[in-house]
């Protein structure tokens, strides 16, 4: 399977059913602006063909930190759900190491939802490893107060 970087439109809007699978509250008619507007921080969209249809996307993004050094980041990783098992997961994330590699990162990073119990299975099986708890908290709309 060969991987691509979406960088046009129509590769973009190309990528929307897959990734709906995972980010189901996202609106077809702005994703397209969406991607185009994380692109400007960073953000990548790769996705993998079975023939003219995709099969599998990754959002993803470079970063550096202290406790990480550099890295790459994938936002969001999913095949579609009629096409799994058929190794385009394994083949996007191998793809998305060695994109990775060559841009000097020693490491890859990823949240997965706790209900996401086959995901976890698929990434253990891949060679990762469960690090850490992912915190978060959702915060009110800004007042305008400092």
């Amino acid at each position: 399977m060969e991987v691509r970087v979406a960088s046009t439109d129509a590769e973009i809007a190309a990528c929307f059913a897959v990734m709906q699978v995972l980010r189901p509250d996202l609106q077809e008619a702005g994703f397209v602006a969406r991607v185009r507007s994380l692109a400007l921080t960073g953000y990548g969209l790769a996705y993998g063909l079975e023939g003219e249809r995709v099969a599998v996307v990754a959002g993803f993004r470079l970063g550096d930190s202290l406790a990480r050094g550099p890295f790459l980041y994938v936002d969001d990783l999913v095949t579609a759900p009629e096409l799994r098992s058929r190794g385009y997961g394994a083949a996007m994330l191998a793809w998305l190491r060695r994109f990775a590699r060559d841009r000097g990162c020693a490491r890859l990073h990823l949240d997965s939802g706790l209900q996401r119990t086959d995901a976890h299975r698929f990434y253990e099986r891949e060679g990762m490893h469960k690090s850490a708890f992912h915190f978060f908290e959702s915060l009110p709309p800004a007042d305008g107060q400092d």
